[in-house]
């Protein structure tokens, strides 16, 4: 008998994914471009929080924007789900790391433990990770893949790095955990010592460590003028009569 080896199987999955991991749909990239030009072009200042990335991803695929409050399927194509994230990066085409904040993940409420600080380390990393693990657990019951994409975002928007990768469980045997001197648990590969996690105590706010691919999307774009406020209430012909009160305060 052949000992190792996978075992070939006559029934295969063919369901595949809309797209390959990070090789984004063609017309992406215009689509994500005129958006920035848009808020840039009606925003007093350039920003782009999370709930609006998740939206204009979700415009830019073609799929649903769907907010959850687990987080990890704000946007839905099935059989895909993703998470959405914004992180700020000064030159977003060469940041190599990212932090990004993945939920409060509390042991106290998850599991009953009263006193933190007299739980051993490791049994307290894989406390939290066990809380994560389960969130993935229920996303993944409803969707085959699931992805988290990334905005790296500069200051003034006129450059974005775009990723994904694919969300996953984490064993919590190849991690160790140990505390910082800021009072943070953070959680290293055994292998590699690379740092991986952190977990705040007050707070109990969950960050994965993640690093950039080689192959993410690169924008830049050229700042539009900014619209005036007159100038557009002007031309969609808003006047008063567009404005009703409802109730008057005394």
């Amino acid at each position: 008998m052949t000992k190792g080896k996978t075992p070939r199987l006559r029934t295969v999955n063919k369901t595949l994914p809309l797209y390959e991991l990070n090789n984004f749909p063609s017309d992406f990239a215009y689509k994500l471009g005129r958006e920035l030009v848009y808020l840039l072009a009606t925003k007093d200042t350039p920003s782009l929080e999370g709930t609006e990335w998740e939206e204009i991803f979700a415009h830019c695929i073609g799929a649903q924007w769907k907010p959850s409050n687990v987080g990890l399927d704000d946007v839905i194509l099935e059989p895909c789900a993703w998470g959405a994230k914004t992180v700020k990066a000064k030159k977003p085409s060469i940041q190599k790391t990212v932090r990004l904040i993945s939920g409060r993940n509390s042991p106290v409420y998850s599991f009953g433990e009263k006193q933190i600080s007299e739980v051993d380390s490791n049994n307290l990393g894989e406390l939290i990770l066990a809380i994560w693990n389960e969130r993935v657990s229920a996303v993944r019951k409803h969707y085959k893949f699931v992805r988290t994409v990334v905005l790296l975002k500069s200051d003034t928007l006129e450059e974005v790095a775009v990723f994904e990768f694919d969300t996953v469980r984490y064993d919590p045997e190849l991690y160790e955990w140990q505390w910082n001197k800021r009072g943070n648990l953070e959680g290293y590969d055994r292998n590699s010592k690379e740092h991986c996690f952190t977990w705040q105590p007050h707070g109990s706010q969950f960050t994965i460590i993640e690093k950039v691919p080689n192959d993410c999307m690169v924008i830049q774009i050229k700042k539009p003028p900014h619209l005036d406020k007159e100038d557009l209430l002007t031309t969609i012909g808003f006047d008063k009569s567009w404005i009703t009160v409802v109730k008057k305060n005394d």
